[in-house]
């Protein structure tokens, strides 16, 4: 029908919906008559009919049918399958309830974790010791703080203090983080808390006054504490706020102190707060009671929320209406009606105060004492910790270079000895000299390797005067004779010098002025008596430049030839050997030369040169 273009003009879209269950056309109202069928709806505007054509009858009949069996067919299922479940009832209930406590254990740590909550100890003598206890429904970036503690020294905790200071956020707490650890869940305290299992906490906390039961503040009160008197046991934590409060105060006080009696002699903890003076006298001279006092600021008029045991408080009246502008002689007046007793306990409570917050303070300042020594002390652990890390590990490290040291040098020895015995073995038959100075220049290695640790600067060392060219200096850190050729110069200043065959700038820290010894002889001769003359067989260079050394040589060839004598020693020592070098270099040209050699083991090997005269 919906393709159909004999039917397409009857009709609002050429569409197939369903009304009531059943499937339908949107016919237009003024074509009603054109489609012939059963009309279930009609549109909002009326503009379209919803007709169910006469040939879709029989088949939505059949439908509705399918769709009821269908219906039966499922509630026969579900029949089943819930006949089947029923058989495993008794476990799925086991299974639900596990769940749900399994539900609640992740529920409580996931509250501790947000409160930073830690596990207490538990006992059941009534003993309740918290440090640091939060209230756990004030904001944890707000809250302070307080310790707190029951049952132990005293039964019983008289708290005193300014309105808005905190005594009964205290006694809440209390109570509060009791019900918490016996209902398993951790409590937001530190770390060694201790909390009491009572039998049941009761409390009266708040202003129950009502209009409608006829009953006053001091009505509603009483109403409770007689409730809580004759339940109250040996296994009971109580909680009072404002004992005897919204009646005449001399008799208010009275009876506050009957009914602690009163709860003390059933055995109960009892911790209440107050602003009658009575009950302050009262704790300070009966044994199991204790006062405490919510600290406040009198300067700023400001509670600082913190609990201190053992000192009763003030309830400031006076400071606080001056302080918000109550006129002067009212309140002076007001001080004056006061009676002296009350004034004098007054001022014994404000002087323990000041005396305890001068002690609160040498406190602080001991504390902070303490832990900057304790730093201190840390720091100069840690300190010498390093230096013993530090030395272990230069004393491994040196262990380690002196076997290496030691190894090296015995392999050295060794090699010498054994040139030594050739040597020995060979001394008849002549050893040459480049035997014999290698064996030299194999001591002098084996000797520097065997003390390789060069001098440190000295410490102290002053030059007795400003250095000049020529002047002799000792190079300290290698213990090497130097001379000055330039003055020192420069920043850090530093010296050059001639060592040997160098040149090298050296600090002047490192020199070491050498005062000259009384000049010797240039020339210097070892003389020996031939005939009536006397003439000199050995001549000694050292000390002596080379172009000196040349001209003192040929002087001595010439009177050794006209003595007569064959054979000279020259002695030109080992140093650098350029001495050497520069004297066997002109005995070589030399025409009274006959030949030369350096000297053997017992001669001054190296060190001399042994000429033979034609």
């Amino acid at each position: 029908m919906v393709r159909s273009t004999t039917y397409q003009k009857f009709l609002q879209d050429p569409i197939v919906t369903i009304r009531d269950g059943r499937f339908v056309v949107p016919v237009k109202t003024e074509c009603r008559g054109e489609v012939a069928g059963l009309v279930h709806d009609t549109s909002a505007s009326g503009s379209t009919v919803f007709v169910e054509p006469m040939g879709a009858v029989d088949a939505n009949n059949e439908v509705k049918v399918l769709v009821s069996q269908e219906g039966k067919e499922i509630e026969r299922i579900l029949a089943e399958l819930s006949a089947e479940a029923g058989n495993f009832a008794d476990t799925t209930i086991r299974g639900y309830e596990t769940a749900v406590e399994l539900n609640v254990i992740f529920a409580k740590a996931s509250l501790a974790y947000k409160m930073k909550a830690t596990v207490p100890a538990l006992n059941d003598k009534g003993r309740v010791v918290l440090h640091q206890a939060r209230h756990p429904l004030i904001d944890k970036d707000k809250v302070v703080p307080i310790d707190i503690e029951l049952g132990a020294r005293f039964d019983t905790l008289v708290i005193t203090g300014p309105n808005t200071g905190g005594k009964t956020v205290s006694l809440k707490t209390v109570g509060l983080l009791t019900l918490m650890a016996m209902c398993g869940l951790m409590i937001p305290a530190s770390e060694n808390s201790e909390i009491s299992t009572f039998r049941q906490v009761l409390a009266d906390i708040g202003d129950e006054q009502s209009i409608e039961q006829s009953l006053s503040t001091f009505s509603a009160h009483m109403k409770n504490i007689i409730e809580i008197m004759g339940r109250a046991d040996g296994g009971s934590l109580i909680l009072l706020d404002e004992l005897g409060a919204g009646t005449d105060p001399v008799e208010g006080a009275a009876l506050a102190e009957a009914i602690l009696e009163s709860l003390r002699r059933r055995g109960a903890k009892i911790a209440a707060t107050t602003h009658y003076a009575e009950l302050k006298a009262y704790a300070l001279k009966t044994g199991g009671v204790e006062n405490a006092s919510c600290e406040f600021d009198v300067a700023t008029l400001r509670p600082t929320y913190r609990l201190l045991i053992g000192m009763p408080g003030r309830s400031n009246a006076f400071a606080i209406s001056r302080r918000l502008g109550m006129p002067e002689e009212v309140v002076d007046r007001a001080q004056e009606l006061v009676s002296g007793e009350n004034r004098r306990f007054e001022d014994v409570v404000s002087s323990l105060e000041a005396s305890r917050q001068q002690l609160e303070d040498e406190r602080e300042q001991a504390r902070r004492a303490r832990e900057e020594s304790e730093r201190a002390r840390r720091e100069a652990a840690e300190a010498r910790d390093r230096v013993r890390a530090q030395a272990e590990s230069e004393l491994e490290r040196a262990r380690k270079k002196a076997a290496l040291l030691a190894q090296q040098t015995r392999s050295r020895a060794d090699a010498l000895l054994n040139e030594m015995e050739e040597i020995r073995r060979r001394r008849d038959k002549g050893v040459t000299a480049e035997q014999k100075a290698r064996m030299n220049a194999g001591l002098r290695a084996l000797e520097n390797a065997s003390d390789p640790v060069s001098r440190k600067p000295e410490k102290g060392y002053r030059l007795p005067r400003p250095l000049k060219a020529g002047d002799a200096v000792l190079l300290y850190d290698i213990d090497k004779p130097a001379t000055v050729l330039r003055p020192a110069e420069g920043d850090p200043p530093e010296v050059l010098v001639q060592a040997g065959i160098l040149q090298t700038r050296v600090p002047l820290s490192n020199l070491r002025l050498v005062e000259r010894k009384k000049e010797k002889p240039r020339f210097r001769a070892v003389t020996r008596e031939v005939g009536q003359a006397a003439a000199a067989t050995e001549i000694d260079l050292r000390g002596q430049n080379a172009d000196e050394a040349v001209m003192n040589v040929d002087r001595f060839i010439d009177g050794a030839v006209m003595s007569g004598i064959g054979q000279l020693t020259i002695i030109h020592g080992k140093g650098t050997g350029v001495l050497r070098s520069a004297v066997q270099q002109h005995l070589k040209s030399h025409p009274n030369v006959k030949s030369f050699r350096l000297g053997t083991f017992g001669e001054g090997e190296s060190g001399v040169t042994i000429v033979e005269l034609k």
